[in-house]
């Protein structure tokens, strides 16, 4: 897969941290795409690039290389798609961590996962896969996608939707009439270095169809690579240091976040629950699939 297009310097207007809190102008190079091949095709392609790779082009590489913070940033990602990007962000001692290694393809967060739980059910499936905001929706090779999904259906009770063609996702399920809420099963996986990552939403906001609302586990299959997308960062702040080599995650809601503090996110949502318990509770959103797209942010790829 690639993307290809015209290179733009511009400059971003960043305001520090501190309590100064100075105004940075830190010059950057953009990218413009026009060309799309691979993925990119059968999804969302992007008409624009925010490099956030390791490679020498990337924003974090040229705010590090000009001495204007450490070679690190972080994402959050809260639940009603709303977040935010801090440059120079080494994370905090709370944090849970795994070491990451470059993709020698691409440059890449390249990090490796050795068990997955969904409620009471545990596979010892290991598997190299591409920690990347800029991917809206996670994809999994088989086993990891057939563990998952089968396991996700078989312990969920709405009556699964049948195959529509309008929708990218295999498993969804119809909500009943006057249905505001769903129980889905408590799904984490084990990061290398034992570390649990949990799943804070792993469903995606429920569509409208002809027949009412369905809800969908939001995982697309692969057949080559494994990406851990945006929507499995959500109620995160995701740290990527690049000089330890190392991404952290902490739970956070994304608005009460001060001098990169974090407060956990709602219980309903906990990612510290117990990976014995059966379910969590959703609320169903009931807005169009459309509106749950974010800005995407694409940090693998090198700009052409």
């Amino acid at each position: 897969m690639s993307s290809s297009g015209i290179l733009v310097e511009d400059v971003l207007h960043l305001i520090t941290d501190d309590d100064q809190s100075k105004v940075v102008d830190a010059p950057i190079t953009l990218g413009c795409g026009k060309n799309e091949t691979g993925i990119f095709l059968s999804g969302y392609a992007p008409n624009g690039l925010l490099g956030l790779g390791t490679d020498d082009l990337s924003v974090p590489s040229i705010l590090a290389s000009k001495g204007l913070g450490p070679n690190s940033f972080s994402m959050c990602f809260g639940s009603d798609g709303i977040g935010g990007i801090n440059f120079g962000d080494n994370g905090t001692s709370e944090q849970k961590e795994t070491p990451f290694i470059v993709s020698h393809t691409y440059p890449t967060y390249l990090i490796n996962i050795t068990q997955i739980n969904v409620g009471v059910n545990v596979s010892k499936i290991e598997f190299s896969a591409i920690f990347d905001s800029g991917t809206s929706f996670t994809h999994l090779t088989d086993p990891a996608y057939t563990f998952i999904s089968e396991t996700f259906n078989s312990q969920v009770t709405e009556k699964r939707h049948s195959s529509d063609s309008q929708i990218a996702f295999e498993y969804c399920y119809d909500l009943s009439a006057n249905q505001t809420s769903y129980m889905t099963p408590i799904m984490n996986l084990t990061m290398k270095g034992g570390e649990q990552y949990f799943l804070t939403n792993p469903t995606t906001d429920v569509f409208f169809t002809k027949g009412g609302y369905v809800y969908c586990l939001a995982l697309l299959k692969s057949t080559d690579i494994n990406i851990i997308g945006q929507n499995f960062m959500t109620g995160y702040r995701i740290v990527f240091n690049r000089d330890k080599m190392i991404i952290g995650w902490k739970p956070s809601n994304c608005f009460d976040d001060s001098n990169l503090n974090t407060s956990p996110i709602s219980p309903s949502h906990s990612p510290t629950a117990s990976p014995s318990s059966p379910s969590l509770s959703h609320a169903p959103k009931l807005k169009a699939f459309t509106c749950t797209i974010m800005m995407i942010f694409v940090s693998f790829l090198a700009i052409v």
